[in-house]
Protein backbone atom coordinates (compact mmCIF):
# COMPACT_ATOMS: atom_id res chain seq x y z
CA UNK A 1 0.00 0.00 0.00
CA UNK A 2 1.22 3.47 -0.87
CA UNK A 3 2.30 5.93 1.77
CA UNK A 4 0.24 9.07 1.18
CA UNK A 5 2.09 12.31 1.99
CA UNK A 6 0.26 15.65 1.94
CA UNK A 7 2.51 18.64 1.32
CA UNK A 8 0.62 21.29 3.26
CA UNK A 9 0.99 24.70 4.84
CA UNK A 10 -1.79 27.28 4.84
CA UNK A 11 0.79 30.05 4.41
CA UNK A 12 1.43 30.84 0.76
CA UNK A 13 4.79 31.26 -0.89
CA UNK A 14 6.68 28.68 1.17
CA UNK A 15 7.43 26.29 -1.70
CA UNK A 16 4.64 23.71 -1.36
CA UNK A 17 4.19 23.09 -5.07
CA UNK A 18 7.92 23.22 -5.76
CA UNK A 19 8.42 20.67 -2.99
CA UNK A 20 5.58 18.45 -4.21
CA UNK A 21 6.84 18.40 -7.81
CA UNK A 22 10.51 17.86 -7.03
CA UNK A 23 9.98 15.44 -4.15
CA UNK A 24 7.67 13.25 -6.24
CA UNK A 25 10.12 13.43 -9.16
CA UNK A 26 13.00 12.49 -6.87
CA UNK A 27 11.04 9.50 -5.55
CA UNK A 28 10.54 8.39 -9.15
CA UNK A 29 14.20 8.95 -9.96
CA UNK A 30 15.04 6.62 -7.07
CA UNK A 31 13.00 3.95 -8.90
CA UNK A 32 9.99 4.22 -6.61
CA UNK A 33 6.56 4.24 -8.26
CA UNK A 34 5.02 7.59 -7.34
CA UNK A 35 1.74 9.38 -7.97
CA UNK A 36 1.45 13.17 -7.63
CA UNK A 37 -2.09 14.48 -7.03
CA UNK A 38 -2.66 18.18 -7.71
CA UNK A 39 -5.25 19.34 -5.16
CA UNK A 40 -4.76 23.06 -5.82
CA UNK A 41 -7.16 24.93 -8.16
CA UNK A 42 -4.19 26.96 -9.40
CA UNK A 43 -2.96 23.67 -10.96
CA UNK A 44 0.68 24.75 -10.80
CA UNK A 45 1.85 21.21 -10.11
CA UNK A 46 0.17 20.11 -13.35
CA UNK A 47 1.73 22.82 -15.51
CA UNK A 48 5.05 22.37 -13.70
CA UNK A 49 5.20 18.84 -15.11
CA UNK A 50 4.36 19.95 -18.64
CA UNK A 51 0.57 19.42 -18.80
CA UNK A 52 -1.28 22.22 -20.57
CA UNK A 53 -4.59 23.35 -19.13
CA UNK A 54 -7.46 21.29 -20.55
CA UNK A 55 -10.96 21.55 -18.98
CA UNK A 56 -12.04 18.38 -20.83
CA UNK A 57 -9.38 16.25 -19.18
CA UNK A 58 -10.40 14.26 -16.10
CA UNK A 59 -8.89 15.95 -13.06
CA UNK A 60 -9.09 16.16 -9.27
CA UNK A 61 -12.39 18.00 -9.45
CA UNK A 62 -14.07 15.00 -11.07
CA UNK A 63 -12.68 12.70 -8.37
CA UNK A 64 -14.07 14.83 -5.55
CA UNK A 65 -17.54 15.26 -7.01
CA UNK A 66 -17.70 11.58 -7.93
CA UNK A 67 -17.87 12.00 -11.68
CA UNK A 68 -14.88 9.90 -12.74
CA UNK A 69 -13.22 6.53 -12.36
CA UNK A 70 -9.92 7.19 -10.49
CA UNK A 71 -7.64 5.19 -12.87
CA UNK A 72 -8.98 7.22 -15.81
CA UNK A 73 -7.64 10.45 -14.30
CA UNK A 74 -3.99 9.37 -14.24
CA UNK A 75 -1.59 11.05 -16.68
CA UNK A 76 1.95 9.97 -17.53
CA UNK A 77 4.91 12.34 -17.18
CA UNK A 78 8.43 12.65 -18.55
CA UNK A 79 9.68 10.34 -15.77
CA UNK A 80 8.97 6.64 -16.20
CA UNK A 81 7.92 6.01 -12.61
CA UNK A 82 6.02 9.23 -11.96
CA UNK A 83 2.31 9.71 -12.73
CA UNK A 84 0.06 12.71 -12.18
CA UNK A 85 -3.59 13.41 -11.44
CA UNK A 86 -3.93 16.98 -12.73
CA UNK A 87 -6.06 19.81 -11.41
CA UNK A 88 -8.14 22.57 -12.98
CA UNK A 89 -9.50 25.93 -11.86
CA UNK A 90 -12.98 24.34 -11.63
CA UNK A 91 -11.72 22.61 -8.50
CA UNK A 92 -12.42 25.78 -6.53
CA UNK A 93 -16.13 25.02 -7.00
CA UNK A 94 -15.78 21.81 -5.01
CA UNK A 95 -15.57 23.87 -1.82
CA UNK A 96 -19.18 24.93 -2.42
CA UNK A 97 -20.57 21.85 -4.11
CA UNK A 98 -19.46 19.50 -1.34
CA UNK A 99 -20.83 21.52 1.57
CA UNK A 100 -23.97 19.40 1.86
CA UNK A 101 -22.56 16.20 0.31
CA UNK A 102 -22.31 12.90 2.14
CA UNK A 103 -18.80 11.99 3.35
CA UNK A 104 -17.54 15.30 2.02
CA UNK A 105 -14.28 15.02 4.00
CA UNK A 106 -13.55 11.50 2.68
CA UNK A 107 -14.03 12.04 -1.08
CA UNK A 108 -10.32 12.07 -1.94
CA UNK A 109 -9.55 9.23 0.47
CA UNK A 110 -12.23 7.05 -1.15
CA UNK A 111 -10.87 7.80 -4.62
CA UNK A 112 -7.26 6.99 -3.71
CA UNK A 113 -8.22 3.63 -2.22
CA UNK A 114 -8.49 2.28 -5.77
CA UNK A 115 -4.92 3.39 -6.57
CA UNK A 116 -2.85 2.68 -3.47
CA UNK A 117 -1.67 -0.77 -4.50
CA UNK A 118 -0.06 0.62 -7.65
CA UNK A 119 2.35 3.01 -5.95
CA UNK A 120 4.78 3.22 -3.07
CA UNK A 121 4.31 6.96 -2.53
CA UNK A 122 1.38 9.26 -3.29
CA UNK A 123 2.18 12.97 -2.90
CA UNK A 124 -0.68 15.46 -2.48
CA UNK A 125 -0.04 19.11 -3.39
CA UNK A 126 -2.40 21.14 -1.18
CA UNK A 127 -3.67 24.70 -1.73
CA UNK A 128 -2.46 27.52 0.56
CA UNK A 129 -5.61 27.48 2.71
CA UNK A 130 -7.27 25.38 5.38
CA UNK A 131 -10.39 24.76 3.30
CA UNK A 132 -12.35 21.66 2.29
CA UNK A 133 -9.74 20.76 -0.34
CA UNK A 134 -6.91 20.73 2.19
CA UNK A 135 -9.17 18.90 4.63
CA UNK A 136 -9.78 16.16 2.05
CA UNK A 137 -6.03 15.86 1.48
CA UNK A 138 -5.21 15.61 5.19
CA UNK A 139 -7.96 13.05 5.78
CA UNK A 140 -6.62 10.96 2.88
CA UNK A 141 -2.98 11.25 3.99
CA UNK A 142 -0.88 9.02 6.20
CA UNK A 143 1.43 11.91 7.00
CA UNK A 144 1.88 15.61 6.32
CA UNK A 145 5.12 17.18 5.13
CA UNK A 146 5.33 20.86 6.09
CA UNK A 147 7.55 23.11 3.96
CA UNK A 148 8.30 26.44 5.59
CA UNK A 149 10.67 29.36 5.44
CA UNK A 150 12.95 30.21 8.34
CA UNK A 151 10.99 33.36 9.21
CA UNK A 152 8.89 34.57 12.13
CA UNK A 153 5.53 34.61 10.28
CA UNK A 154 6.15 31.02 9.22
CA UNK A 155 6.40 30.02 12.87
CA UNK A 156 3.01 31.60 13.53
CA UNK A 157 1.43 29.79 10.59
CA UNK A 158 2.79 26.37 11.51
CA UNK A 159 1.14 26.54 14.95
CA UNK A 160 -2.25 26.95 13.26
CA UNK A 161 -1.54 24.03 10.93
CA UNK A 162 -0.57 21.79 13.84
CA UNK A 163 -3.81 22.70 15.58
CA UNK A 164 -5.70 21.67 12.43
CA UNK A 165 -3.77 18.39 12.29
CA UNK A 166 -4.77 17.62 15.88
CA UNK A 167 -8.43 18.32 15.11
CA UNK A 168 -8.31 16.02 12.08
CA UNK A 169 -6.72 13.29 14.18
CA UNK A 170 -9.48 13.49 16.74
CA UNK A 171 -12.35 13.63 14.22
CA UNK A 172 -11.44 11.98 10.90
CA UNK A 173 -7.98 10.45 10.65
CA UNK A 174 -6.43 9.15 13.89
CA UNK A 175 -3.39 7.75 12.02
CA UNK A 176 -2.32 11.11 10.58
CA UNK A 177 1.24 11.94 11.59
CA UNK A 178 3.89 14.53 10.84
CA UNK A 179 6.24 13.25 8.17
CA UNK A 180 8.56 16.16 8.78
CA UNK A 181 9.20 19.86 8.55
CA UNK A 182 11.50 20.91 5.71
CA UNK A 183 13.07 24.37 5.52
CA UNK A 184 12.79 25.88 2.05
CA UNK A 185 14.47 28.94 0.48
CA UNK A 186 16.99 28.48 3.26
CA UNK A 187 19.98 30.77 3.75
CA UNK A 188 22.11 29.43 6.57
CA UNK A 189 24.25 32.59 6.65
CA UNK A 190 21.58 34.67 8.39
CA UNK A 191 21.14 34.77 12.15
CA UNK A 192 17.36 34.58 11.75
CA UNK A 193 17.61 31.31 9.84
CA UNK A 194 19.83 29.84 12.54
CA UNK A 195 17.47 30.98 15.31
CA UNK A 196 14.35 29.61 13.60
CA UNK A 197 16.13 26.33 12.87
CA UNK A 198 17.14 26.00 16.52
CA UNK A 199 13.57 26.70 17.65
CA UNK A 200 12.14 24.13 15.24
CA UNK A 201 14.75 21.58 16.29
CA UNK A 202 13.81 22.10 19.93
CA UNK A 203 10.09 21.67 19.19
CA UNK A 204 10.05 18.97 16.47
CA UNK A 205 13.23 17.06 17.27
CA UNK A 206 13.82 14.32 14.69
CA UNK A 207 10.76 15.45 12.72
CA UNK A 208 12.79 18.41 11.44
CA UNK A 209 14.34 17.15 8.20
CA UNK A 210 18.11 17.28 8.13
CA UNK A 211 17.91 18.24 4.45
CA UNK A 212 17.25 21.92 3.75
CA UNK A 213 16.30 23.41 0.39
CA UNK A 214 18.40 26.45 -0.52
CA UNK A 215 17.36 29.42 -2.60
CA UNK A 216 18.12 28.31 -6.14
CA UNK A 217 17.24 30.01 -9.41
CA UNK A 218 17.02 26.65 -11.23
CA UNK A 219 14.09 25.62 -9.03
CA UNK A 220 12.26 28.77 -10.11
CA UNK A 221 13.15 28.37 -13.80
CA UNK A 222 12.24 24.69 -14.17
CA UNK A 223 8.39 25.07 -14.11
CA UNK A 224 8.49 27.43 -17.07
CA UNK A 225 9.95 24.53 -19.07
CA UNK A 226 7.41 22.04 -17.72
CA UNK A 227 10.10 19.99 -16.01
CA UNK A 228 11.18 19.13 -12.49
CA UNK A 229 14.56 20.52 -11.49
CA UNK A 230 16.35 17.19 -11.83
CA UNK A 231 15.47 17.09 -15.53
CA UNK A 232 15.99 20.80 -16.13
CA UNK A 233 19.37 21.02 -14.42
CA UNK A 234 20.36 17.81 -12.59
CA UNK A 235 23.55 19.38 -11.22
CA UNK A 236 21.84 22.34 -9.58
CA UNK A 237 21.86 22.62 -5.80
CA UNK A 238 18.06 22.60 -5.79
CA UNK A 239 17.84 19.29 -7.66
CA UNK A 240 20.47 17.72 -5.42
CA UNK A 241 18.70 18.92 -2.27
CA UNK A 242 15.40 17.32 -3.27
CA UNK A 243 17.19 14.08 -4.14
CA UNK A 244 18.64 14.08 -0.62
CA UNK A 245 15.22 14.86 0.87
CA UNK A 246 13.65 11.96 -1.05
CA UNK A 247 16.38 9.61 0.14
CA UNK A 248 15.87 10.80 3.73
CA UNK A 249 12.13 10.07 3.59
CA UNK A 250 12.60 6.77 1.76
CA UNK A 251 15.12 5.67 4.38
CA UNK A 252 12.42 6.03 7.04
CA UNK A 253 9.97 3.81 5.17
CA UNK A 254 11.88 1.45 2.88
CA UNK A 255 15.05 -0.62 3.30
CA UNK A 256 18.18 1.20 2.15
CA UNK A 257 19.68 -0.28 -1.00
CA UNK A 258 23.38 -1.05 -1.26
CA UNK A 259 25.38 1.69 -2.92
CA UNK A 260 28.45 0.78 -4.97
CA UNK A 261 31.54 2.21 -3.29
CA UNK A 262 34.55 3.21 -5.37
CA UNK A 263 37.96 3.62 -3.67
CA UNK A 264 39.37 7.16 -3.95
CA UNK A 265 42.24 7.80 -6.37
CA UNK A 266 45.75 7.57 -4.98
CA UNK A 267 46.84 10.91 -6.40
CA UNK A 268 44.70 14.01 -6.40
CA UNK A 269 45.13 16.65 -9.06
CA UNK A 270 42.69 19.23 -10.37
CA UNK A 271 41.69 17.31 -13.50
CA UNK A 272 42.12 13.91 -11.81
CA UNK A 273 39.70 14.81 -9.01
CA UNK A 274 37.15 16.27 -11.40
CA UNK A 275 37.19 13.16 -13.56
CA UNK A 276 36.91 10.99 -10.46
CA UNK A 277 33.72 12.77 -9.38
CA UNK A 278 32.25 12.08 -12.81
CA UNK A 279 33.51 8.49 -12.59
CA UNK A 280 31.87 7.83 -9.23
CA UNK A 281 28.64 9.41 -10.49
CA UNK A 282 28.67 6.89 -13.31
CA UNK A 283 29.59 4.07 -10.93
CA UNK A 284 26.69 4.74 -8.60
CA UNK A 285 24.26 5.11 -11.48
CA UNK A 286 25.27 2.11 -13.58
CA UNK A 287 27.38 -0.04 -11.20
CA UNK A 288 30.11 -0.62 -13.79
CA UNK A 289 33.69 -1.58 -13.02
CA UNK A 290 36.38 1.09 -12.93
CA UNK A 291 38.46 -0.56 -15.61
CA UNK A 292 35.55 -0.97 -18.05
CA UNK A 293 34.38 1.48 -20.69
CA UNK A 294 31.85 3.77 -19.10
CA UNK A 295 28.50 4.00 -20.87
CA UNK A 296 26.72 7.37 -20.86
CA UNK A 297 24.09 7.99 -18.19
CA UNK A 298 21.02 10.18 -18.19
CA UNK A 299 20.52 13.39 -16.20
CA UNK A 300 18.44 11.67 -13.51
CA UNK A 301 21.13 9.11 -12.74
CA UNK A 302 23.80 11.80 -12.67
CA UNK A 303 21.67 13.91 -10.29
CA UNK A 304 21.34 11.02 -7.84
CA UNK A 305 24.97 10.03 -8.14
CA UNK A 306 26.38 13.53 -7.76
CA UNK A 307 24.06 14.02 -4.78
CA UNK A 308 25.54 10.93 -3.14
CA UNK A 309 29.07 12.02 -3.97
CA UNK A 310 28.50 15.40 -2.34
CA UNK A 311 26.85 13.83 0.70
CA UNK A 312 30.30 13.19 2.06
CA UNK A 313 32.05 10.62 -0.09
CA UNK A 314 33.92 12.98 -2.41
CA UNK A 315 33.83 16.74 -2.73
CA UNK A 316 34.85 18.36 -5.98
CA UNK A 317 37.41 21.06 -5.19
CA UNK A 318 37.65 24.00 -7.54
CA UNK A 319 41.25 25.16 -8.21
CA UNK A 320 42.24 28.13 -6.12
CA UNK A 321 42.25 31.46 -7.93
CA UNK A 322 45.25 33.71 -7.62
CA UNK A 323 44.54 36.97 -5.82
CA UNK A 324 44.22 40.04 -8.02
CA UNK A 325 46.94 42.34 -6.73
CA UNK A 326 46.48 45.07 -9.36
CA UNK A 327 44.27 47.11 -7.01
Amino acid sequence: MARVIAVANQKGGVGKTTTAINLASSFAACEVNTLLVDCDPQSNASSGLGLVKDPQRINTYHLLVGGANPPDSIQSTSLDQLWLIPSHKNLIGANLELVDADRREFRLRDALMFLQERYQFIVLDCPPALDLLTLNALVAADAVLIPMQAEYFALEGISELLDTVERIRSSFNPQLEIEGVVLTMFDERTNLAQQVTAELKRFFGEKLCTTTIPRNIRLAEAPSHGKPALLYDPRSKGAESYIRLAKEIIARQLPVETVVEVPPPESVGADVETSYVELQATEVANAVAVDQDLSPVGPVEVAIAVSEVRDGKVQEIAPAKEMDRSA
